[in-house]
């Protein structure tokens, strides 16, 4: 590691004036900066910790609408929504192992768009908005691509709001050595239809299969995606885990697990 300033604020105001520090960066959990840090692939001069800030912290239940505040571990998620949203209390209850779970947060991992994380299909799946320090923004046009996002230069995800649907279901097919799905469906039924979102088998990130929502939205059952053809292949991820037309073929493997478990 190297040398570099540390601040831990106790208000998003403090916080937000922090990282005008020039090369300054958001701390949430860690569990990607870190890491990335001890590689030297990330040498900022300053890290702002989000993690002193209470009102980032904690579970809500508003109607039929779940605000998670920013800084909320994963593992309060799981605890937190496990009879409110049991579907989004299991993909909390499986990301990493219990370290990474006490100490990874939502905020962090939206933040960072993983192109294999687990919340970003359970946001965008959810109909979810990030909020931040500046504004509200739907989870359609906050994920944008493999590690980009929405966020504007110094601006600060303080919370992450979903909507409860009928029925959901994450079904994840684990990549044993990292814990992150190799390929990852979250499918999501709501009164006036359904949304299906992936992860981990797009070089592009978190997707929405529109095809799985329109078949699943006339039919809610694992049948109706049967006849559909597998995403397009082109941009899925390929590795020494998988090809890209083993994860293409993935996606509806695991559509249909989780539409049979919802």
């Amino acid at each position: 590691m190297y040398d570099f300033d540390y601040d831990r604020p106790g208000t998003i105001q403090d916080a937000v004036a922090s990282l005008k520090a020039e090369e300054a960066i958001a701390f949430s959990g860690g569990q990607t900066l870190m890491p990335t840090m001890k590689q030297r692939l990330a040498m900022p001069s300053k890290v702002v910790s989000l993690m002193g800030i209470e009102e980032m912290k904690g579970v809500r239940l508003e109607g039929s609408e779940v605000w998670i505040g920013g800084a909320t571990t994963h593992a309060t998620v799981q605890r937190e929504l496990a009879e409110s949203y049991p579907a989004m209390a299991s993909l909390a209850g499986r990301i990493g192992d219990p370290s990474v779970r006490s100490r990874g947060t939502i905020g962090g991992s939206v933040a960072n768009n993983d192109p294999s994380a687990c919340y970003p299909a359970g946001t965008l799946a959810s109909r979810g908005v990030i909020v931040t320090d500046r504004r509200e923004v739907p989870a359609d046009e906050f994920f944008q691509g493999m590690f980009m996002t929405a966020l504007e230069e110094g601006e600060i995800v303080t919370a992450v709001k979903m909507q409860v649907p009928e029925r959901a279901h994450y079904a994840k097919f684990i990549q044993p050595a990292s814990r992150f799905p190799l390929t990852a469906v979250f499918v999501a039924k709501f009164a006036d239809g359904v949304r299906v979102a992936v992860t981990g088998a797009s070089e592009m990130g978190v997707f929405r299969w529109h095809e799985a929502e329109e078949a699943l939205s006339s039919s809610f059952d694992a049948g109706a995606v049967e006849a559909l053809a597998t995403p397009d292949g082109t941009d899925m991820i390929s590795d020494l885990h998988g090809s890209g037309a083993y994860r293409a073929h993935l996606v509806k493997v695991m559509t249909k697990r989780a539409v049979a478990a919802a």
